[in-house]
């Protein structure tokens, strides 16, 4: 048996996995999207029409969706440079020679990771209760009135956001720390030597030997982030007044809530076409920042 047969035979189970659970509800959800799925066609499949583009462009046309695009696209914009900038400032803490107790700052920063994101939705929460959260209690102690901090519009989405860089920067420092131990030491020896401060180690240094790991950690928070549902909907249920409420909400409200299945497929893909442009605008963006290699005389 040759290599490329034998590398067939092995990817073949994994490949069959993929297709059957992955793609096929893909295309599913993708056939879906173009009918008039709801709650009538649930009862009786006869009810089921072919709309195509129908649902698309209705979703275009209606004021939430727009609405709660622009909800995620802030959640975004704010909560992927704080989120990056907070794991990458970890990491170098804990990369540091003068860091101490290495194993257990990385254990209890990794740890809202890996706990359910239900369970401390629910506990922050109360730690921003208007009447006895702790929040309130150290501002009263400042003689700053209470803040509604998850009833006021102004600062529901904000509240989400300072959670979820909580909850998620500990995955990104552990990446970002991988990369910095393997920029080699005897760069920042000569630059030591060379009389380098430590911003121009960082910049001239740290930051280019960092690029591909900028560039991944950048599409992966970009693609979980554009996916919020879980907070939103434990801590606001996508209030208040509609402040909170996401693309991945709307999909929900659709197709659990309401029953619109293919109005929330189409949400679905809408989603899917947003974050596959955005990341390939960082692809190219990353590209076009790479230094171009000198042609020789």
């Amino acid at each position: 048996m040759n290599a490329p047969r034998a590398a067939w035979l092995f990817l073949a189970p994994a490949l069959l996995v993929l297709g059957i659970f992955f793609l096929l509800p893909v295309i599913g959800a993708l056939g879906l999207s173009l009918t008039d799925y709801d709650l009538y066609a649930l009862a009786d499949i006869h009810n089921l029409r072919f709309v195509a583009l129908h649902n698309y462009l209705a979703l275009l046309q209606r004021p939430l969706f727009w609405s709660a695009l622009g909800h995620t696209v802030y959640f975004v914009a704010v909560g992927v440079p704080l989120s990056m900038l907070t794991s990458l400032g970890a990491a170098l803490l804990l990369n540091s020679p003068l860091a101490r107790c290495k194993p257990f700052f990385r254990t209890a920063l990794f740890a809202p990771v890996v706990t359910t994101v239900v369970a401390v939705a629910v506990i922050w929460r109360y730690l921003f209760n208007t009447k006895y959260g702790i929040a309130n209690f150290v501002l009263g102690q400042l003689g700053i009135h209470p803040i509604d901090w998850l009833g006021d519009p102004h600062w529901a989405m904000p509240t989400i956001i300072l959670f979820a860089v909580w909850k998620n920067f500990g995955y990104n420092m552990i990446i970002f720390l991988a990369g910095l131990q393997a920029i080699p030491p005897e760069l920042y020896e000569a630059a030591r030597i060379d009389g380098a401060s430590a911003w121009r180690q960082l910049r001239h240094i740290t930051v280019p030997m960092l690029g591909p790991t900028l560039l991944m950690v950048g599409i992966l928070t970009v693609s979980g982030y554009f996916q919020l549902f879980a907070e939103p909907y434990v801590m606001t249920e996508g209030g208040p007044l509609q402040s909170t409420t996401s693309v991945l909400y709307l999909m929900y409200d659709e197709g659990f809530k309401w029953w619109n299945l293919g109005s929330a497929s189409a949400v679905a893909f809408l989603l899917f076409l947003i974050m596959f442009a955005v990341t390939a605008v960082m692809l190219k963006l990353a590209r076009c920042g790479e230094p171009r290699e000198q042609e020789p005389a």
